[in-house]
């Protein structure tokens, strides 16, 4: 047993590259490592460093009495208070080329496509699953399906050629909780693909408290377990992208605006980026990686409040006198009238002409109404209605929601505004007497939720085994 273990192990550390324990630079870019005690690995380049240190006597902790290498010197011996270099800062080794047809072995430095678009859905079938997961948002369904295809089609080797295809990043707008960021995640899912996802509203330039942008790609290695290969055929998703519009009427530097749009315009485009392993910051003791983000799919969303005002504003501007004229309130009920934004309306809003341009995809999400509220809570295959109904059937106690019911937890949602997340809560609130009585009593075998019950004029009915139903009064 103890054999079998220590091979799994050693399996396991041989996936990830040894990382200098001085200088923190994996294997690939410091060459072959020294081992020391305790999973130790020291670089060429440090030991020899050291050596000449301990040559010229030139030791800084020598004032301290404490050795470089103490125990006769000998660098196996391993240095005091040493601890094994964490697993989460550990690179992935990249896969070695598989042998080609006819028996060859491939040859030595040919890449290996982390991504195989033969198993890439198409669009109709993206489509689908998407439909299975997420209620409405039909036209948006629609291009997030045709983008992520024609953006993995682009990552494939027959792809390369005399013309070459543009990345097709996308910018997502719509109110909160119309379910923006559950739609980049139920596509991550359907793809199988690594999905980072991170807030605009932390990211600050350079040099100043906050994240800085390449935190951004510290995370999608993360969810790529530390694989630059496939976290290079990955998927980004930045939310509240609209927090990091251009300040207006300020005198100081805006380094949380305007100064992020311009440090991700190199992340957009494809560039080769320093990335910390490990960590979401730069220092001495973190290893760092070089990320190529021309295959990583860039997604970005956010509400933009005032947006439609700006829309409005630039329509109304065509309204004349006359007959034919088109009034200046015409738009004021208009539930689409995101789909009518141009760039002129985002760069108005605070967006820098370099960081539109590469965001060419910009489509608008609906707010949800009350019909769509009642189908997200019954419809999907994690709908939350079918959540409580699982926990009560292992109760064995059949869960039974009413029309009215699911009418009226949509206008409670609908007041709040705050879109689908707002369904939760107030489930949550009148469920909790149903989850705390029902436990006690074996004889229970049917709940049914009534309008009455979530507006407060009564109870819900129960119904007992072999017999009538019976109404529950709320609060035990």
């Amino acid at each position: 047993m103890e054999d079998n273990t220590n091979n799994n192990n050693n399996n396991t550390t041989t996936e990830y590259e040894d990382i200098c324990y001085m200088c923190r630079r994996p294997e690939s870019v410091a060459g072959k490592m020294l081992k020391m005690t305790g999973n130790m690995c020291v670089c060429r380049d440090c030991m020899q460093k050291t050596f000449d240190m301990m040559s010229s006597g030139d030791n800084p902790l020598s004032e301290l009495g404490i050795s470089l290498f103490p125990g006769m010197g000998f660098p196996g011996m391993g240095y005091p208070g040493m601890q094994e270099i964490p697993k989460s800062q550990r690179l992935k080794k990249k896969a070695k080329p598989e042998p080609a047809e006819g028996g060859n072995a491939a040859q030595e430095g040919e890449e290996i496509p982390a991504f195989d678009f033969r198993k890439l859905p198409p669009p109709h079938k993206i489509r689908e699953k998407l439909d299975e997961y997420v209620i409405g948002q039909d036209r948006a369904k629609k291009i997030i399906s045709v983008a992520v295809y024609n953006h993995y089609k682009r990552v494939t080797k027959d792809a390369a050629g005399d013309i070459e295809i543009e990345k097709s990043n996308m910018l997502m707008i719509g109110p909160t909780g119309c379910g923006k960021t559950y739609l980049v995640q139920t596509l991550a899912r359907i793809l199988n693909v690594p999905l980072a996802i991170t807030d605009a509203t932390s990211l600050t330039e350079a040099g100043y408290i906050g994240d800085d942008v390449e935190s951004v790609l510290s995370k999608l290695l993360k969810a790529a377990d530390n694989d630059v290969e496939r976290a290079e055929s990955g998927i980004v998703f930045i939310d509240e992208i609209d927090k990091i519009a251009k300040k207006k009427n300020t005198n100081s530097r805006d380094v949380s605006g305007e100064s992020v749009q311009q440090g991700l315009l190199k992340l957009l485009e494809g560039a080769d980026v320093e990335v910390p392993v490990g960590a979401s910051s730069k220092n001495a003791m973190v290893p760092m990686t070089t990320v190529n983000t021309r295959n990583i799919l860039f997604i970005c969303g956010g509400a933009f409040p005032d947006l439609e005002e700006i829309v409005k504003n630039r329509l109304s501007k065509q309204s004349s006198i006359g007959f034919n004229a088109d009034l200046k309130d015409k738009y004021d009920n208009d539930p689409d009238i995101l789909d009518k934004v141009t760039n002129e309306d985002l760069r108005e809003f605070g967006l820098i002409p370099e960081f539109i341009g590469r965001l060419p995809i910009v489509y608008s999400l609906r707010g949800l109404n009350e019909e769509m509220l009642v189908k997200i809570m019954k419809e999907p295959k994690n709908a939350i209605l079918k959540q409580y109904q699982k926990l009560l059937a292992l109760d064995e106690v059949d869960l039974q929601f009413e029309d009215d019911a699911l009418m009226a937890i949509a206008k409670k949602a609908l007041e709040k505004k705050t879109g689908a997340r707002g369904l939760r809560s107030i489930i949550e609130e009148f469920m909790l007497d149903i989850m705390y009585e029902i436990p006690k009593d074996d004889s229970i075998g049917r709940v049914f939720i009534t309008g009455d019950y979530i507006e407060g004029k009564g109870g819900p009915r129960i119904e007992m085994r072999g017999q009538g139903r019976i109404p529950m009064q709320a609060g035990g």
